[in-house]
């Protein structure tokens, strides 16, 4: 039986957080479902993600695309793709600046370490209010960790 658990990181700022899974499964195949705005509500494991609402059905380098979201109230949310490395790396942020990232790895053919990390150094001052209001940057290493275990049963399924 493979390991399901997401190793959560240390990081060096307190406005990061990151967390790391070994998926069996090629960089192509997790890297579709990264980029697939249409997949993101399926391995969302903060359940905030409600679904897609806008954008095209495959992200690519500054790919604009809009979320329904749930924090205690709906609201949606546009991001922008800021990286785009096919099978390798995506980024996005909205508008308060804060960054989602997934760094993929392959070590086989067949086998992928996925290390997914949230920023928010560069988020305007005002921003940090949200941030501590929802607790957010407490609960992000189990909420990533939930995600990255969800991707790797999609990707391996």
């Amino acid at each position: 039986m493979s390991d399901t658990r997401a190793e959560i990181l240390p990081v060096d700022s307190p406005l990061t957080t990151a967390a790391r899974i070994t998926i069996n499964a090629p960089a192509r195949t997790i890297f579709d479902l990264l980029a697939s705005p249409a997949d993101h509500k399926r391995f969302d494991g903060s359940g905030t993600v409600r679904g897609s609402l806008s954008g095209p059905d495959r992200l690519f380098l500054g790919a604009q695309f809009g979320m329904s979201m749930k924090i205690k109230l709906p609201y949606r949310i546009k991001n922008t793709v800021i990286t785009f490395e096919e099978n390798k790396k995506i980024t996005w942020c909205h508008l308060m600046k804060w960054r989602w990232s997934y760094e993929l790895n392959s070590i086989s053919a067949t086998q992928t370490v996925v290390t997914e990390s949230f920023d928010a150094r560069d988020i305007p001052a005002f921003a940090t209010w949200w941030l501590e209001r929802t607790g957010a940057m407490a609960h992000n290493p189990k909420w990533m960790a939930k995600s990255l275990v969800a991707l790797k049963s999609i990707a391996e399924g």
